[in-house]
């Protein structure tokens, strides 16, 4: 919780109102705020101790907050259920949310589970909202390296204590980090599987006080685990053999002039060149925003593949 008082209300009102029968537990870490959320947190300590949910409080009053990262990890170190349901304070849940991703979780434990959302304001961030719905299973795993982030997004994760703990902690950089894309890649690099329950189980607040807004737009991760899955696990050896560069227009990394694979375990690490894009050969590989223009851009896509003959074009 950071400066919440605006939402905190209708936020704790939903774990109260949650149709789940077993125990359940409160774990709320204030990072610093200003306002009056401790004070509408201690309220709701009582409401919900009197209804049975255990509510654990922690966090510090320095000057600044520590962030998102810091927080999520304290707020983790000082509960102790057996499994983790994640919520914003500025968000809102479903009675029933804890109960189906419980069930989901159960039956999946090395997954984070996710949900379908209801956006607040219902028209703001139409593209992405429809992107974090309709998803099907196997785009899950295969559209992680989106600019769009994780592909269940973090105020809808639930996941074991255990698996959380295999894959974790939180990196705790601070405001830009986007801590949930690199949790997210590391639980992906360790074997763990993407799972969401498709019903809307969480009412997802825009506001420009979000959090998301301080992230930094985040190329470097992404295109690192798409270049791993190039040259690591993710390609067999005769497919990794035939990746010759990549393309840029980044003078700096043109200049370098190769992307060395730092996790490898080859001796020498492979080397990939970084070519200028004139100066590239075909066949090539081409990753692009697609839904951006009505369709407009996939139909001339689709014509100039009819038009060429050429059975390499494929949408997603």
């Amino acid at each position: 919780v950071y400066n919440a008082e605006l939402w905190l209300d209708e936020c704790l009102e939903s774990v109260l109102q949650q149709d789940f029968e077993g125990s359940m537990e409160l774990s709320v870490f204030n990072d610093a705020s200003k306002d009056k959320s401790m004070t509408i947190i201690e309220k709701w300590k009582v409401k919900l101790e009197d209804s049975g949910v255990l509510v654990v409080i922690g966090g510090h009053d320095s000057p600044s907050p520590r962030g998102v990262g810091y927080s999520k990890n304290q707020a983790i170190a000082q509960s102790s259920g057996s499994y983790l349901c994640f919520l914003d304070s500025d968000d809102v849940m479903m009675p029933q949310r804890v109960r189906l991703q419980l069930e989901a979780a159960a039956q999946h434990p090395t997954s984070i589970v996710g949900c379908q959302v209801r956006r607040d304001p219902p028209n703001s961030t139409e593209r992405y909202t429809r992107w974090i719905n309709q998803l099907a299973p196997d785009q899950l795993l295969t559209q992680v390296f989106t600019s769009n982030g994780p592909t269940v997004i973090m105020p809808t994760w639930f996941c074991s204590r255990a698996w959380f703990s295999h894959v974790g902690p939180f990196d705790e950089g601070g405001q830009g980090e986007p801590e949930d894309l690199l949790f997210f890649y590391s639980h992906l690099r360790k074997g763990g599987g993407v799972i969401r329950v498709d019903q809307s189980l969480l009412l997802y607040r825009y506001h420009p006080n979000a959090a998301t807004h301080s992230v930094l737009e985040y190329v470097r991760p992404r295109h690192e685990g798409l270049r791993s899955r190039v040259k690591g696990e993710g390609l067999g050896s005769r497919s990794r053999s035939r990746v010759v560069a990549f393309c840029d227009v980044d003078e700096n990394k043109i200049r370098k002039g190769f992307y060395c694979h730092e996790d490898s375990q080859e001796r020498p690490k492979p080397r990939v060149p970084i070519l200028h894009f004139r100066a590239a050969r075909p066949p090539f590989v081409i990753c692009v925003k697609l839904d951006l223009t009505g369709g407009a851009f996939e139909d001339n896509l689709r014509s100039l593949h009819l038009q060429e003959g050429r059975d390499f074009l494929h949408f997603s």
